[in-house]
Order: C-alpha cells, then sequence, then structure tokens
C-alpha cells in the first residue's frame, strides 16, 4: 500500500478517521527505526567487545532505575569491588586484581548496560510522540509495539544471561549466551524490515521483470546468515574458537575425528568445540555458494530495480569480508578487534541479506 505524504487522516476536530483523508507518510517513522537499528548494531559490537573482555560479570546486581548511574566516588567503586570479590569468576580466575583493573573491565559491562537503556529510551519517547502526532500508518502501530515487548525481553534475557556466571562455573551459559545474541538479531531484522517496508511501501520488483525472482534464494540466505550468527554464539560460548585454528582443514582433517567424541551424540552441536566449530564453518561454506548463486540471479534478470541489483553487490561483498574477518580472527587466535569486527559484520551481512529478500518481495 502507497501513503501518499499528508498529515494525519483523522480529523482534527473529531478525532474520527476520515475515510477522504490520505494517510499518514511512514517516512519519518523510517528514518527513526533505522536510527533504533544503528543503536542496536553498536549494542550488539559492545557486547562482544564485553564478553571478549571477560567484563560481563563485573556488575552483579541488575538494577535498571538506579544502575543507571555508575559509581561516583571512592566508597562506591569499593562497595561494587567488594561485591565483584565474592564471585566466583574473581575467586577462580581474576584472583588479587586490583581496583583499577577491576574499573577497567566494569566501564564495559556498565556502557553495555547503559547502551541497553538509551535504546529502550530512543525507541519508546519517539513511538509515543508518533502515537500522539498519529503519524503511524495504519496496520503498523500493533507490529512497533511487538518490537518495544522483544526489547523489554531482551533486557531480562541479558540478566538472566549474567546469572548463570555468578554460580559455581564463572562462565555465561552458550545457550543463554546465543539467545540474547539471536533475540538482539529478532529485534535488528524486525526493525529493519519495518523501516524498509514504510520508506518502499509498494513491493519492488515490477510484474515486467524478464523471470521471477528468486525470492525463495533470497530468504533462504537470509536465513542462513541468521542461523551462521547463532552457531557463531555458540563458538563464542564454549571459546570454540581457541581450537582448530588452521583453515581450510581443521588441524589438518575436513572433518575432525573429535566431531562425535561426546555421548550422547546430540551433545556435540552444543558441547563440543571440534562440532560447534565445524557447524559455523559449514554454514560459512554454504553461504559461498549461495550467496554467488543469488547475485548471478539477479544481474540475469532485466527489468529489476537497482535496490535489488545493488543490494546483490553489496550482499557479495560483505559476505566476502565476513569471511575473510572470521579465518583472520581464527588463524590469529581471537583477538578482540578481529572478533569485534567479525561480529559487527555478522550484523551488516544480515543487513544486507534482509534488504534483498524485501527488494524482491
Amino acid at each position: 500500500m502507497n501513503f501518499p505524504s499528508s498529515a494525519s487522516a483523522r480529523s482534527p476536530s473529531t478525532g474520527v478517521v476520515d475515510a477522504a483523508a490520505p494517510m499518514p507518510t511512514g517516512r519519518p517513522v523510517a528514518a527513526w527505526l533505522f536510527v533504533c537499528c544503528a543503536l542496536v548494531f553498536a549494542m550488539v559490537v559492545v557486547g562482544g567487545v564485553t564478553r571478549l573482555t571477560h567484563s560481563g560479570l563485573s556488575i552483579t546486581e541488575w538494577q535498571p532505575i538506579v544502575g543507571t548511574l555508575p559509581p561516583l566516588n571512592d566508597a562506591q567503586w569499593q562497595e561494587a569491588f567488594a561485591k565483584y570479590r565474592l564471585t566466583p569468576e574473581y575467586q577462580q580466575v581474576n584472583k588479587g586484581m586490583s581496583l583499577a583493573a577491576f574499573q577497567g573491565i566494569f566501564w564495559w559491562e556498565y556502557g553495555h548496560r547503559l547502551l541497553g537503556r538509551l535504546i529502550g529510551a530512543v525507541f519508546l519517547l519517539p513511538l509515543l510522540w508518533f502515537i500522539v502526532r498519529r503519524s503511524i500508518p495504519r496496520g503498523y502501530a500493533a507490529r512497533l509495539f511487538g518490537i518495544f515487548v522483544l526489547g523489554g525481553l531482551q533486557g531480562a534475557m541479558g540478566w538472566y544471561m549474567v546469572q548463570s556466571g555468578l554460580v559455581d562455573d564463572p562462565r555465561v551459559s552458550q545457550f543463554r549466551l546465543t539467545a540474547h545474541l539471536g533475540l538482539a538479531l529478532v529485534i535488528f531484522a524486525a526493525m529493519g524490515w519495518v523501516g524498509l517496508s514504510l520508506m518502499y511501501p509498494r513491493p519492488a520488483v515490477p510484474v515486467a521483470a524478464s523471470a521471477p525472482p528468486p525470492r525463495r534464494l533470497a530468504a533462504g540466505v537470509a536465513a542462513l546468515v541468521f542461523f551462521m550468527a547463532l552457531t557463531g554464539g555458540l563458538v563464542a560460548g564454549i571459546r570454540a574458537g581457541l581450537a582448530y585454528n588452521t583453515f581450510p582443514l581443521m588441524n589438518g582433517h575436513v572433518v575432525p575425528p573429535e566431531i562425535f567424541m561426546i555421548d550422547p551424540w546430540w551433545k556435540n552441536f552444543f558441547y563440543n568445540m571440534a562440532t560447534v566449530q565445524f557447524d559455523h564453518r559449514l554454514i560459512a561454506w554454504v553461504l559461498a555458494v549461495a550467496v554467488p548463486l543469488l547475485w548471478l540471479r539477479l544481474r540475469r534478470i532485466d527489468g529489476l530495480p537497482s535496490r535489488a541489483r545493488i543490494g546483490g553487490h553489496l550482499l557479495l561483498a560483505l559476505l566476502a569480508l565476513q569471511i575473510a574477518l572470521g579465518i583472520a580472527t581464527l588463524v590469529l587466535v581471537v583477538p578482540v578487534a578481529l572478533a569485534a569486527a567479525h561480529q559487527a559484520g555478522a550484523v551488516l551481512l544480515l543487513a544486507a541479506a534482509l534488504n534483498v529478500a524485501h527488494a524482491l518481495r
């Protein structure tokens, strides 16, 4: 449905929908959603650095309101540090850590949580403004409220993840870590898709295209990128990137012999470093075939809009960059900067895949 530029479809005097009045344009709402996507992207990157620097367990309480302020004096810093010294991570990993070193990991986790609060405010306050101004096009209010609910669940999921590392084993659950990452990507994808739908309200592919566009292939690529990111969460969760640091073979093997060493067999997909890393690599190989195939099919179809064609170029380039970053991260044994860039690349690759799928809808 195309929404022409105009004021609200409701009468300013009665508030009743006027069938003759044009619907509000969705472009301001789309622009706001894209800003929110950029913030979620930053959140994922900061979250990755927080994990890579082992900072995620430095704040031992979840205080959504009071926790907005960091320690402001020496007494408050000593109190926060005393709470951290009671955790298994301090007792088993960081015994003897100085206050200055604690502050170094504290600020990453604090920044991660503060950015989450900022995203909540940047999403909720404009949403309320658009509602008051009656600027949300018909049919989109429920979707936006659904995204807001997902954001609230994400905050709770983040604390649920941290709790798993405050018990006997000072390491967060790989399942909760992957769920936390996956939910962030779902929120990012939902906001991006709704934003694209508002920016491009009519289907992008014209009927006059010379051949049916590869919609299913594009959707499959987007799903594979998302699934690859989830397997990356499992790799990070069990620190599988610290093993098998060779490419293209895994310590001399196409398929490592340890791939099914855990009994029962299904646990290998979640606890075995060999299996988890192999799965992540396997999906990357599948994408290395599927994305060029999609790109070639887009090039051979006359009549496609430039958005779909340019989107295909961008998707192919980002996949090449992401694979290169993944290989470099692996063979260099997970340096923080490269690993963070690899996580950022996964989000950008997902955005590119969604853009192509949306352009072909």
